[in-house]
């Protein structure tokens, strides 16, 4: 398995925009489809994005397409979620996770590895 730590959150006004970054430990990211989850209070975790090994598929949620884009670095063990013309509604704890099974997944059950989350606050 690898491990995933997340960086990036923080506190945006309605409109502005937010990078986040989670980075792997090991040799075989490469190897690995990664997705982004979020999860609001009181809410159930949800499935925002992934992205396929190789980068060349990726998917959104209905919500946030247009909006947000996912990336990856397979060289820097990293993948990004950029976040712009950011909502309240986008406040969340957002996970990244990776799956060494499917190509993607919307499903947090088909996902290996977690990080431990980064926190996103969008004001009014």
């Amino acid at each position: 398995q690898v491990q995933l730590v997340e960086s990036g959150g923080g506190l945006v006004q309605a409109g502005g925009s937010l990078r986040l970054s989670c980075a792997a430990s090991g040799r075989t990211f490469s190897s690995y489809s990664m997705g982004w989850f979020r999860q609001a209070p009181g809410k159930e975790r949800e499935f925002v994005t992934a992205i396929s090994w190789s980068g060349s598929s990726t998917y959104y949620v209905d919500s946030v397409k247009g909006r947000f884009t996912i990336s990856r670095d397979n060289a820097k063990n990293t993948v990004y979620l950029q976040m712009n013309s950011l909502k309240r509604e986008d406040t969340a704890v957002y996970y990244c996770a990776a799956d060494l099974k499917h190509g993607w997944s919307t499903r947090a059950y088909d996902y290996d590895s977690w990080g431990q989350g980064t926190q996103v606050t969008v004001s009014s």
